[in-house]
């Protein structure tokens, strides 16, 4: 047995809750084979016991069988408190002109994360604030079309930076704006983190109030490069009514906490269906997400109603939150999540 057969049986062990191993998190600062023993030093910050626990137990059940004796397998673990929020990686920093950055996420796809990032980047906007939408999700950006800007490439400065795509007010950065319609991504794990660090860090944003990183459905490894790279402000959950989406919407919430970002609030999309007469009808169920704002203690930041002309001006390039709030109830309603966003991270 080699010290690279070490390290490739540490690769098995995965951070709880997440598809990412400890070597690539960075959790493990040493490794050796010293007289027929392994010694593993780790260094976890993190404020559960569960975690450093069960990362010890997986540890010792990659390695061992390939010692052959846990006697002589040696592990280490150096539990740290979590650094203040928004700092969860140690190496995360801001961006430089950019006062916060805010990150939609959902546990699941077909939430609608997308349309409410980018009708909510649009009413921020809408109240004067400087908004960038970065669209992580990799494998499937729908940013460009929901912006009427499928076609348009984004070029580079002097300094060698991507310059943002402007549309409807705000700066936006999509990998749809490097490919063609019908070209899919196909990318591992490392060259998406790459990818998703280059946008955050080679794109000339200028100076924002707000940037909004509408990430990919789950809890997965851009989650995390993301909260390692940058200084997350908070996490925004968007969710349905229904228990298979809340399910999955508090993973979403239990990674975030993981890696110490807030959660800001949850947004319940696709709340009720309102009929010509008035009477609303709850669709996917009713108060799924109020009461789990309840049981974690978070605002519910808006309720979205199913109006087709979401969609329609989804696919049309133009987001229903250029719509003055008296023309669509769902435009009023994204309005008012962002200003309930705005009165939550003000206070």
């Amino acid at each position: 047995m080699t010290s690279d057969d070490l390290r490739t049986a540490l690769t098995q062990v995965k951070y709880p809750g997440f598809s990412r191993d400890i070597i690539s998190f960075g959790l493990v600062k040493s490794y050796e084979l010293k007289d027929g023993a392994a010694h593993v030093q780790l260094q976890i910050q993190t404020k559960d016991p569960k975690i450093p626990q069960q990362i010890f137990q997986d540890c010792h059940a990659v390695l061992d069988p390939l010692l052959g004796d846990s006697s002589k397998v040696h592990i280490q673990v150096d539990v740290q408190d979590p650094p203040a929020a928004g700092t969860s990686a140690g190496e995360a920093e801001s961006l430089p002109g950019v006062k916060r950055i805010i990150a939609v996420g959902s546990g699941k796809g077909g939430v609608g994360k997308s349309t409410v990032s980018s009708n909510l980047a649009i009413a921020l906007s809408q109240q004067g604030y400087k908004v960038g939408l970065l669209d992580c999700d990799l494998y499937g950006p729908s940013v460009p079309l929901m912006f009427g800007v499928p076609h348009q490439q984004p070029h580079a400065d002097e300094q060698d930076r991507i310059i943002p795509i402007e549309a409807h007010g705000l700066k936006l950065m999509s990998m749809g704006f490097l490919l063609s319609d019908n070209s899919p991504v196909i990318v591992r794990g490392p060259l998406a983190n790459r990818y998703t660090q280059q946008f955050l860090q080679q794109v000339a944003w200028g100076e924002l109030d707000v940037l909004i990183l509408d990430l990919p459905p789950g809890t997965g490894d851009i989650q995390l490069t993301l909260v390692q790279t940058v200084s997350l402000d908070g996490a925004i959950i968007v969710t349905t009514p229904q228990e298979v989406a809340m399910i999955d919407a508090r993973k979403a919430v239990s990674m975030f906490a993981k890696v110490n970002v807030p959660i800001l609030g949850l947004i319940e999309n696709m709340s009720y269906f309102e009929c010509d007469h008035g009477e609303r009808y709850h669709l996917f169920g009713q108060g799924g997400a109020q009461r789990e704002c309840e049981r974690i203690k978070v605002p519910l930041l808006g309720q979205i109603p199913l109006e087709p002309i979401i969609g329609q001006r989804c696919d049309g390039g133009e987001p229903t939150a250029l719509l003055s709030p008296s023309e669509s109830k769902a435009s009023a309603a994204f309005h008012q999540a962002a200003q309930s966003l705005l009165d939550h991270v003000s206070s």
